[in-house]
């Protein structure tokens, strides 16, 4: 790999202007070089960034950001875009607390629009600043880069409807590279797989064009009318073209690799005088064989060995063991069905999709959807189980309620990556689901806090529970359980011996937190027990009895506290006549930035630690 010539004079992207052409694929090695390098060692996302680098600096070079403005979906791909914006200096510091985000976040550049941490939200977003330039007078173009994976969801296609033919200055740039996270699936992937296979119809379209817009005087009159005459050229070469019936330019497929072939795509696109999507094919992970080779793995990677690839990632975790407890479950009733919603390896999913073919869904990156579709599995008798991210379940909100609990219908929600997870930072915190969950009428949520209990409460959301039920866990592994803990389904236990002045209550993976906490207590002569919610919704009224004897019980939740279980309890509490003093220490009205799990636990004062200080105050 070459040594840094180039990408250390570029501070900012009119920089990239003052570089000649021949520069530009240096500048894109040594981009690559720092990239792998760099998440090598802090993790991130490698393969979606691997495969933008050309598109990125193309983008740079021909548009004047911040005045024209990029939108970025999904924002796992704009390390390119921040190395091009100022923050090449501090790149060695992504995804660590106070460093650069993974994601376009507004607070550290004027270059990024939006927290961008999900999918499809782009076009939207990119439409309404079109708008308001247009309304206010001002000048620049809007570019909207879409992953194809974001065209599996819902929320693109309702604005791509709503474009149509009326915004002159928005570019849709669709990054094609086959995959989202898990392979695409859908009728659009085969869309666009169908448009890359057949260029006749663009490069036909192309030549036509530049011959009639030579001609004198009737040249331009011509060719709009040649515009508006091509449907039937279009269907007898391409069967037809989404796009261009809903009302935009389309150029491409262009190589996203050949600044030649980019930079000729957006010159063209910046004279249509109407909304124009872009498609460009890439390659994800391009320019480091093991991604190349598996993009999927190195999409979201831990930090990893450059040489080998080889990732320090644990092997085992919830996601794993969660698979492999639903493999055992189907394998014994053929009604169990598996959904995810474009993740299929990251929710442990990979084994079920290779022994039961045919109960597999993956509905690409569309959650409510999936909610909704697995309301009809369950209508005609099957017990589908949807796994899916926390922070991804929020955009299913409505259909949990409307669909699915509303109906009375049987389904699991495997809700992983609940919690703090640590360097995703605000976008992925999985710390509202409690909270929207338990707003919801006949929803039962567990919380397991080892894989013996994930196991047992995964079976009795498939079994013992008759409308919505989740099981949500935290991702990574286990925590170690305390010395004579014994792992159960039952909705509480209480651990310690009954009779201290002061009670824990807590759920999931903060338990062993608090089972540390209670140790070092006894060691200061102060005696704690702990009341343990397996079963966090709707809470089990021996569970609040219990805790009535105490004079003082603080509620240690690693979930959002306004609407979360803590204050559920302590209603609870209130309405049996508790006369004692409660306490809930959650996550405040905030969002949790970008640090590491243990340290995120520790600032929201729900480590051990934190736990005693609190206790003895």
């Amino acid at each position: 790999m070459p040594q840094t010539r180039h990408l250390e004079h570029i501070n900012l992207p009119a920089d990239i202007k003052a570089l000649p052409e021949d520069a530009l694929p240096e500048l894109c090695a040594e981009i690559r070089e720092l990239l792998i390098k760099t998440v090598s060692e802090n993790g991130g996302h490698l393969a979606s960034n691997l495969g933008v680098v050309e598109l990125t600096v193309a983008l740079h070079r021909m548009f004047d950001s911040p005045v024209d403005q990029f939108v970025w979906d999904v924002g796992h791909q704009c390390y390119t875009h921040k190395l091009l914006t100022g923050r090449r200096d501090g790149f060695s510091e992504l995804r660590r607390e106070g460093g650069v985000s993974g994601f376009p976040r507004p607070a550290e550049s004027e270059h990024d629009l939006f927290l961008t941490g999900h999918s499809s939200t782009a076009v939207s977003s990119a439409f309404g600043l079109a708008e308001a330039k247009n309304i206010q007078g001002k000048n620049g173009f809007v570019v909207a880069v879409v992953g194809d994976g974001a065209l599996t969801g819902g929320l693109a296609y309702e604005a791509l409807n709503n474009v149509g033919r009326t915004c002159d200055r928005l570019i849709v740039v669709i990054n094609d590279n086959k995959m989202s996270i898990s392979k695409n699936v859908g009728a659009m992937a085969r869309h666009l797989a169908v448009m890359r296979s057949n260029p006749k119809y663009y490069k036909f379209k192309t030549a036509v064009e530049r011959l009639v817009k030579a001609i004198p005087i009737i040249g331009k009159p011509l060719r709009n009318w040649l515009f508006y005459s091509k449907a039937v050229l279009r269907s007898a070469i391409l069967r037809g073209n989404l796009f261009e019936d809903m009302g935009f330019a389309y150029l491409g497929p262009v190589d996203g690799h050949s600044f030649k072939r980019l930079v000729s795509a957006f010159t063209t696109a910046k004279k249509m005088e109407r909304p124009v999507v872009v498609h460009v094919s890439t390659v994800k992970g391009k320019g480091y064989r093991p991604a190349e080779k598996s993009p999927k793995s190195y999409h979201g990677v831990s930090a990893f060995d450059i040489e080998t690839g080889e990732t320090q990632e644990a092997r085992d975790s919830f996601s794993a063991r969660f698979g492999q407890c639903l493999c055992a479950l189907a394998q014994t009733d053929e009604r169990i069905c598996a959904v995810t919603a474009a993740m299929t390896a990251g929710c442990g999913l990979t084994e079920f999709r290779s022994r039961f073919k045919s109960r597999f869904f993956d509905v690409g990156i569309a959650e409510g959807h999936a909610v909704t579709f697995s309301g009809g599995l369950a209508k005609n008798g099957m017990i589908p189980v949807f796994a899916v991210y926390s922070s991804f379940l929020q955009r299913g909100f409505d259909q949990i309620l409307h669909d699915a609990a509303l109906q009375d219908l049987k389904m699991v929600l495997a809700i992983d990556r609940a919690g703090v997870v640590g360097e995703d930072g605000e976008a992925h915190q999985g710390l509202f689901d409690a909270a929207f969950l338990s707003s919801i009428p006949k929803v039962t949520v567990f919380a397991p806090m080892t894989y013996a209990e994930l196991e047992m409460m995964l079976a009795a959301a498939v079994y013992d529970v008759s409308s919505v039920a989740a099981v949500r866990y935290p991702r990574g592994a286990q925590p170690l359980p305390p010395a004579g803990y014994v792992s159960s389904a039952a909705p509480f236990s209480i651990f310690g011996g009954g009779h201290a002045p002061v009670l824990i209550v807590t759920y999931g993976r903060l338990f062993a937190q608090a089972a540390l906490a209670r140790e070092a207590l006894k060691e200061r002569e102060l005696d704690c027990d702990i009341l343990k919610l397996n079963r966090i919704w709707p809470l089990e009224k021996e569970a609040v009895l219990a805790a009535l004897p105490y004079n003082r019980v603080f509620f240690f939740e690693e979930g959002i506290k306004s609407g979360g279980i803590a204050e559920h309890f302590a209603a609870a509490l209130l309405e049996t006549g508790f006369g004692g003093k409660y306490t809930i220490h959650a996550v405040e009205n905030r969002f949790v930035p970008c640090m590491t799990v243990p340290r995120a636990l520790s600032v929201l004062g729900l480590d051990a630690a934190a736990m005693c200080a609190a206790i003895e105050n």
